[in-house]
Protein backbone atom coordinates (compact mmCIF):
# COMPACT_ATOMS: atom_id res chain seq x y z
CA UNK A 1 0.00 0.00 0.00
CA UNK A 2 1.00 3.51 -0.74
CA UNK A 3 -0.27 6.27 0.32
CA UNK A 4 -2.89 8.50 -1.84
CA UNK A 5 -1.99 10.23 -5.09
CA UNK A 6 -1.87 13.95 -5.23
CA UNK A 7 -4.99 15.19 -6.16
CA UNK A 8 -7.33 12.46 -4.94
CA UNK A 9 -10.22 13.56 -2.51
CA UNK A 10 -11.19 10.85 -0.27
CA UNK A 11 -13.17 12.58 2.50
CA UNK A 12 -14.07 15.96 4.37
CA UNK A 13 -13.10 14.74 8.05
CA UNK A 14 -9.44 15.11 7.80
CA UNK A 15 -9.14 18.22 5.24
CA UNK A 16 -8.56 21.53 6.98
CA UNK A 17 -10.06 24.59 6.41
CA UNK A 18 -7.83 25.65 4.61
CA UNK A 19 -7.78 23.06 1.99
CA UNK A 20 -11.87 23.02 1.67
CA UNK A 21 -11.55 26.58 1.34
CA UNK A 22 -8.93 26.28 -1.56
CA UNK A 23 -11.44 23.70 -3.31
CA UNK A 24 -14.44 26.40 -3.24
CA UNK A 25 -12.02 29.29 -4.80
CA UNK A 26 -11.15 27.25 -7.49
CA UNK A 27 -14.67 26.30 -8.14
CA UNK A 28 -15.49 29.85 -8.18
CA UNK A 29 -13.22 30.48 -11.00
CA UNK A 30 -14.77 27.67 -13.06
CA UNK A 31 -17.17 28.67 -15.73
CA UNK A 32 -19.29 25.74 -17.56
CA UNK A 33 -20.40 28.50 -19.92
CA UNK A 34 -16.52 29.58 -21.00
CA UNK A 35 -14.80 26.56 -19.60
CA UNK A 36 -10.71 26.71 -20.34
CA UNK A 37 -9.07 22.78 -22.32
CA UNK A 38 -8.10 22.61 -19.40
CA UNK A 39 -7.77 18.55 -19.20
CA UNK A 40 -7.21 18.82 -22.57
CA UNK A 41 -6.18 14.82 -23.81
CA UNK A 42 -6.63 13.63 -20.44
CA UNK A 43 -9.05 10.18 -19.26
CA UNK A 44 -11.25 10.27 -16.49
CA UNK A 45 -12.98 7.36 -15.70
CA UNK A 46 -16.49 6.98 -13.80
CA UNK A 47 -16.61 3.73 -11.93
CA UNK A 48 -19.94 3.60 -10.55
CA UNK A 49 -20.96 0.29 -8.58
CA UNK A 50 -24.67 2.58 -7.71
CA UNK A 51 -26.97 3.96 -9.76
CA UNK A 52 -26.23 8.07 -9.94
CA UNK A 53 -28.02 10.93 -12.02
CA UNK A 54 -26.55 14.17 -10.69
CA UNK A 55 -23.20 12.99 -9.32
CA UNK A 56 -22.65 10.90 -12.29
CA UNK A 57 -23.73 13.41 -14.96
CA UNK A 58 -22.26 16.48 -13.44
CA UNK A 59 -18.70 15.03 -13.20
CA UNK A 60 -19.15 14.17 -16.98
CA UNK A 61 -20.23 17.30 -17.79
CA UNK A 62 -17.14 18.80 -15.28
CA UNK A 63 -14.29 16.90 -17.30
CA UNK A 64 -15.72 17.53 -20.74
CA UNK A 65 -16.25 20.87 -20.86
CA UNK A 66 -12.39 21.34 -19.99
CA UNK A 67 -11.18 18.55 -22.70
CA UNK A 68 -11.23 15.38 -21.22
CA UNK A 69 -12.00 12.45 -22.68
CA UNK A 70 -14.61 10.06 -20.14
CA UNK A 71 -15.21 6.52 -20.16
CA UNK A 72 -18.40 5.23 -17.94
CA UNK A 73 -17.83 1.72 -16.15
CA UNK A 74 -21.16 0.36 -14.64
CA UNK A 75 -20.75 -2.40 -12.14
CA UNK A 76 -23.65 -3.94 -14.45
CA UNK A 77 -22.45 -5.28 -17.47
CA UNK A 78 -18.93 -5.42 -16.94
CA UNK A 79 -16.23 -7.96 -15.55
CA UNK A 80 -17.04 -6.35 -12.09
CA UNK A 81 -20.67 -8.15 -11.85
CA UNK A 82 -18.75 -11.60 -13.30
CA UNK A 83 -16.89 -10.85 -9.14
CA UNK A 84 -13.45 -9.01 -10.63
CA UNK A 85 -12.11 -7.21 -7.29
CA UNK A 86 -11.96 -3.64 -6.76
CA UNK A 87 -8.17 -3.71 -6.97
CA UNK A 88 -8.29 -5.67 -10.28
CA UNK A 89 -10.55 -3.39 -11.44
CA UNK A 90 -8.64 -0.28 -10.62
CA UNK A 91 -5.71 -2.11 -12.32
CA UNK A 92 -6.85 -2.28 -15.37
CA UNK A 93 -8.76 1.01 -16.13
CA UNK A 94 -5.06 2.30 -15.09
CA UNK A 95 -3.72 -0.16 -17.52
CA UNK A 96 -6.25 1.33 -20.33
CA UNK A 97 -4.96 5.26 -19.65
CA UNK A 98 -6.75 6.61 -16.53
CA UNK A 99 -5.08 9.71 -15.90
CA UNK A 100 -8.29 9.87 -12.66
CA UNK A 101 -11.12 7.87 -11.50
CA UNK A 102 -14.11 8.79 -10.04
CA UNK A 103 -15.79 6.30 -8.01
CA UNK A 104 -19.03 5.58 -6.15
CA UNK A 105 -19.31 2.26 -3.89
CA UNK A 106 -21.79 0.65 -1.59
CA UNK A 107 -18.43 -0.49 0.40
CA UNK A 108 -17.34 2.57 3.14
CA UNK A 109 -13.45 2.85 2.66
CA UNK A 110 -13.94 1.25 -1.09
CA UNK A 111 -11.86 4.87 -2.88
CA UNK A 112 -9.50 4.31 -0.15
CA UNK A 113 -8.32 1.14 -0.85
CA UNK A 114 -7.82 2.06 -4.53
CA UNK A 115 -6.44 5.07 -3.96
CA UNK A 116 -3.52 3.14 -1.70
CA UNK A 117 -3.17 1.10 -4.66
CA UNK A 118 -3.08 3.30 -7.89
CA UNK A 119 -0.15 5.64 -8.65
CA UNK A 120 -3.31 8.08 -9.93
CA UNK A 121 -6.11 10.23 -8.22
CA UNK A 122 -9.05 8.61 -7.02
CA UNK A 123 -12.28 10.91 -5.91
CA UNK A 124 -14.39 9.54 -3.80
CA UNK A 125 -17.99 9.93 -5.52
CA UNK A 126 -19.99 8.37 -2.08
CA UNK A 127 -19.19 5.50 -0.51
CA UNK A 128 -21.73 3.32 1.52
CA UNK A 129 -22.39 4.94 4.72
CA UNK A 130 -18.99 6.88 5.16
CA UNK A 131 -18.91 10.27 3.08
CA UNK A 132 -19.97 12.27 -0.31
CA UNK A 133 -17.07 14.78 -0.13
CA UNK A 134 -17.91 16.46 -3.51
CA UNK A 135 -21.66 16.89 -2.09
CA UNK A 136 -20.36 18.83 0.91
CA UNK A 137 -18.35 21.28 -1.23
CA UNK A 138 -21.20 21.69 -3.78
CA UNK A 139 -23.33 22.25 -0.87
CA UNK A 140 -21.19 24.69 1.01
CA UNK A 141 -20.10 26.64 -2.39
CA UNK A 142 -24.27 26.93 -2.64
CA UNK A 143 -24.69 28.63 0.73
CA UNK A 144 -22.16 31.07 0.21
CA UNK A 145 -23.96 32.05 -2.52
CA UNK A 146 -26.84 33.29 -0.29
CA UNK A 147 -24.92 33.86 3.04
CA UNK A 148 -21.65 35.96 3.40
CA UNK A 149 -19.88 33.43 5.90
CA UNK A 150 -20.53 29.82 7.38
CA UNK A 151 -19.62 31.20 10.04
CA UNK A 152 -22.05 31.46 12.80
CA UNK A 153 -24.97 30.36 10.38
CA UNK A 154 -28.23 28.13 12.11
CA UNK A 155 -28.85 24.75 10.22
CA UNK A 156 -31.12 22.30 10.65
CA UNK A 157 -30.20 18.89 9.12
CA UNK A 158 -33.46 17.03 9.42
CA UNK A 159 -34.20 13.06 7.74
CA UNK A 160 -32.06 10.42 7.53
CA UNK A 161 -28.91 10.76 9.41
CA UNK A 162 -27.74 7.48 10.25
CA UNK A 163 -27.92 6.43 6.71
CA UNK A 164 -26.61 9.48 5.24
CA UNK A 165 -22.93 10.04 3.53
CA UNK A 166 -24.52 13.21 2.80
CA UNK A 167 -24.81 14.33 5.95
CA UNK A 168 -21.70 13.02 7.57
CA UNK A 169 -19.78 14.91 4.96
CA UNK A 170 -21.78 17.85 5.58
CA UNK A 171 -21.31 17.90 9.35
CA UNK A 172 -17.41 17.91 9.14
CA UNK A 173 -17.60 20.89 6.54
CA UNK A 174 -20.07 22.98 8.12
CA UNK A 175 -18.45 22.67 11.61
CA UNK A 176 -14.95 23.47 10.40
CA UNK A 177 -16.01 26.74 9.82
CA UNK A 178 -17.99 27.45 12.61
CA UNK A 179 -21.70 26.77 12.09
CA UNK A 180 -24.18 25.87 14.23
CA UNK A 181 -26.02 22.39 13.60
CA UNK A 182 -28.84 20.50 14.91
CA UNK A 183 -29.61 17.37 13.91
CA UNK A 184 -33.56 16.33 13.56
CA UNK A 185 -34.92 13.11 12.92
CA UNK A 186 -36.53 10.17 14.75
CA UNK A 187 -34.48 7.83 16.46
CA UNK A 188 -34.49 5.09 13.88
CA UNK A 189 -32.10 7.38 11.65
CA UNK A 190 -30.86 9.65 14.45
CA UNK A 191 -29.26 7.61 17.06
CA UNK A 192 -28.08 10.18 20.05
CA UNK A 193 -24.23 8.78 19.20
CA UNK A 194 -24.53 10.97 16.48
CA UNK A 195 -23.57 14.24 18.60
CA UNK A 196 -19.97 12.51 18.28
CA UNK A 197 -19.22 12.88 14.50
CA UNK A 198 -18.92 16.76 15.17
CA UNK A 199 -18.24 19.00 18.77
CA UNK A 200 -21.17 21.35 19.44
CA UNK A 201 -24.12 19.12 17.77
CA UNK A 202 -27.81 19.48 18.74
CA UNK A 203 -30.12 16.40 18.58
CA UNK A 204 -33.80 17.21 19.10
CA UNK A 205 -37.03 15.25 17.75
CA UNK A 206 -39.05 18.16 17.18
CA UNK A 207 -39.03 19.33 13.63
CA UNK A 208 -40.81 23.05 15.08
CA UNK A 209 -37.13 23.28 17.27
CA UNK A 210 -34.64 22.45 14.92
CA UNK A 211 -36.40 24.80 12.40
CA UNK A 212 -37.02 27.36 14.59
CA UNK A 213 -34.89 30.85 13.57
CA UNK A 214 -32.17 28.71 11.32
CA UNK A 215 -30.54 30.02 8.40
CA UNK A 216 -30.29 26.92 6.28
CA UNK A 217 -33.26 24.10 6.71
CA UNK A 218 -31.29 21.16 4.78
CA UNK A 219 -33.82 17.81 4.41
CA UNK A 220 -32.21 14.48 3.79
CA UNK A 221 -33.63 11.73 1.44
CA UNK A 222 -35.79 9.32 3.11
CA UNK A 223 -36.33 5.68 1.78
CA UNK A 224 -39.62 4.64 2.23
CA UNK A 225 -38.39 0.72 3.10
CA UNK A 226 -36.38 1.64 5.59
CA UNK A 227 -40.00 2.47 7.48
CA UNK A 228 -41.03 -0.53 6.79
CA UNK A 229 -40.29 -2.53 9.64
CA UNK A 230 -39.67 0.18 11.62
CA UNK A 231 -41.96 1.71 14.77
CA UNK A 232 -42.25 4.60 13.03
CA UNK A 233 -44.96 3.86 9.86
CA UNK A 234 -44.29 6.29 7.06
CA UNK A 235 -47.78 8.31 7.62
CA UNK A 236 -45.52 9.12 11.01
CA UNK A 237 -43.01 10.28 9.41
CA UNK A 238 -44.89 12.32 7.09
CA UNK A 239 -47.29 14.27 10.25
CA UNK A 240 -43.92 14.34 12.47
CA UNK A 241 -40.74 15.73 9.99
CA UNK A 242 -42.28 16.36 6.68
CA UNK A 243 -40.94 20.15 5.65
CA UNK A 244 -44.02 21.92 4.94
CA UNK A 245 -44.88 25.65 4.32
CA UNK A 246 -45.64 26.18 8.44
CA UNK A 247 -42.70 25.07 8.93
CA UNK A 248 -40.54 26.62 6.66
CA UNK A 249 -41.73 29.93 8.28
CA UNK A 250 -40.55 29.16 11.75
CA UNK A 251 -37.38 30.05 9.57
CA UNK A 252 -35.99 33.07 9.30
CA UNK A 253 -37.12 34.94 6.31
CA UNK A 254 -34.47 34.49 4.18
CA UNK A 255 -33.63 31.09 5.08
CA UNK A 256 -32.84 28.22 2.29
CA UNK A 257 -34.24 25.36 1.73
CA UNK A 258 -31.60 22.24 0.96
CA UNK A 259 -32.08 18.82 -0.53
CA UNK A 260 -28.93 16.38 -1.99
CA UNK A 261 -31.57 14.52 -4.14
CA UNK A 262 -33.34 12.86 -5.45
CA UNK A 263 -36.14 14.32 -3.57
CA UNK A 264 -39.04 12.35 -2.88
CA UNK A 265 -41.93 14.86 -2.98
CA UNK A 266 -45.01 14.18 -0.85
CA UNK A 267 -42.55 12.40 1.57
CA UNK A 268 -39.37 14.82 2.45
CA UNK A 269 -41.30 17.91 1.32
CA UNK A 270 -44.69 19.01 0.26
CA UNK A 271 -45.33 20.13 -3.26
CA UNK A 272 -45.26 23.56 -2.56
CA UNK A 273 -41.64 24.02 -0.17
CA UNK A 274 -40.00 21.87 -2.67
CA UNK A 275 -40.51 24.71 -5.59
CA UNK A 276 -41.07 27.52 -3.18
CA UNK A 277 -39.03 31.06 -3.55
CA UNK A 278 -36.71 29.40 -0.63
CA UNK A 279 -35.76 26.27 -2.41
CA UNK A 280 -32.07 26.36 -4.30
CA UNK A 281 -32.63 22.44 -4.42
CA UNK A 282 -32.01 23.03 -8.25
CA UNK A 283 -29.27 25.41 -8.21
CA UNK A 284 -27.01 22.79 -5.99
CA UNK A 285 -27.65 20.42 -8.99
CA UNK A 286 -26.30 23.29 -11.02
CA UNK A 287 -23.43 23.83 -8.77
CA UNK A 288 -22.00 20.40 -8.89
CA UNK A 289 -20.61 20.69 -12.16
CA UNK A 290 -17.85 24.40 -11.33
CA UNK A 291 -17.44 22.34 -7.94
CA UNK A 292 -16.17 19.45 -9.64
CA UNK A 293 -14.38 20.77 -13.05
CA UNK A 294 -12.39 22.87 -9.75
CA UNK A 295 -12.01 19.16 -8.43
CA UNK A 296 -10.82 17.48 -11.32
CA UNK A 297 -8.47 20.30 -12.37
CA UNK A 298 -6.98 20.24 -8.87
CA UNK A 299 -6.61 15.98 -9.42
CA UNK A 300 -4.65 16.59 -12.28
CA UNK A 301 -2.39 19.46 -11.61
CA UNK A 302 -4.45 21.99 -13.71
CA UNK A 303 -5.77 24.23 -10.87
CA UNK A 304 -5.41 27.87 -12.19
Amino acid sequence: MTKPARGSLLGIENLTPAEISAYLQLARKMNPQKPKPLLKGKRVFLLFYEASTRTRSSFEVAAKSMGAMTTLVLSSGSSIEKGESLLDTGYTLRAVGADVIVIRHPEAGAPLLMAQHLDIPVINAGDGMHEHPTQALLDAYTILKHKKTIKGLKIAIVGDIYHSRVARSAVYLLTKFGAHITLCGPPEFLPDLATTLAPGLQITRSVEEAVHGVDVIYVLRVQKERLGGQALSVNDYIARYQMNAARVRLAKKDAIVMHPGPVIRGMEFTWDVADCPQSVIVEEVRNGVPVRMGILAKALGKAK
